[in-house]
């Protein structure tokens, strides 16, 4: 479980101040929950908070009852965050399987690493071997780095829009992704997106809007509303 306690985060530009993050108070249990609300509402920057990225100006994070707030980004890591970044990082010479042994944090059989690749839908026998390099979509990437995070097993995955910049068929096959991890991983998933079909399997959604929580529920309460209110078209895209 985790838990974000009078989280404010605050940046110095040039001696002006902003609030990104406003006293945010969540609790998060359920095996999926999205995160939505218009540009510039702070859900990505809400996202590195987490992750241990950006430290809070103010407020608590603890995960299962232990608080995570000062720790790094790799002390969180090892008490079992994962976080997928918007545009996955491209890491030169190493491979795919590489990549995936060191996300499982211990020494794996080929087999078991083309298992994790054939969960996210990629041919092992054409991807195990391959660099990590600019010859990977941007879609194969995030498949890739969904394999990790599925390697890895955490208590709390966190992804950051990872429709961002691909194309139909790899979103379509992304959400099929997204709904065979949430039949099987045993902690919980959060989402930052503005894609109504990821929104639309998740177990809750939370709406956030200029530094603070909008609107937190079940998605067969929260969506109609936001769907039906004149404000759907600047936080909800659907155009993949």
């Amino acid at each position: 479980m985790l838990e974000l306690q009078n989280v404010s985060f605050i940046v110095d530009n040039d001696g002006t101040q902003r609030e990104i993050l406003k006293d945010i108070n969540l609790t998060i249990d359920e095996r999926f929950v999205a995160v939505t609300g218009p540009n510039g509402g702070g859900k990505s920057t809400l996202a590195r908070v987490i992750a241990g990225i950006n430290k809070p100006t103010s407020g608590r994070i603890l995960l299962d009852g232990e608080d995570i707030t000062e720790i790094s980004i790799t002390e969180r890591a090892k008490k079992g965050i994962s976080f997928a970044f918007q545009q996955p990082v491209r890491f030169k010479g190493l491979t795919v399987r590489d990549l995936i042994t060191l996300a499982a944090g211990r020494d794996i059989t080929i087999t078991e690493a083309c298992s994790y690749l054939s969960e996210v839908g990629l041919c092992a026998r054409e991807y195990i071997g391959r660099e990590i390099n600019a010859s990977l979509s941007g879609g194969e990437l995030k498949r890739i780095e969904i394999a990790m995070i599925i390697a890895r097993g955490t208590k709390f995955s966190l992804f950051d829009e990872p429709e961002a910049g691909i194309d139909l068929w790899s979103f379509n096959n992304l959400i099929q992704v997204f709904e065979k991890m949430h039949e099987k991983l045993g902690g919980s998933i959060m989402i930052i997106s503005h894609q109504e079909r990821i929104l639309n399997i998740a177990d809750r959604v939370i709406v956030l809007a200029d530094g603070k929580v909008k609107a937190d529920g079940a998605r067969q309460d929260i969506l109609p509303e936001l769907l039906g209110s004149h404000e759907a078209c600047s936080v909800l895209t659907d155009k993949l």
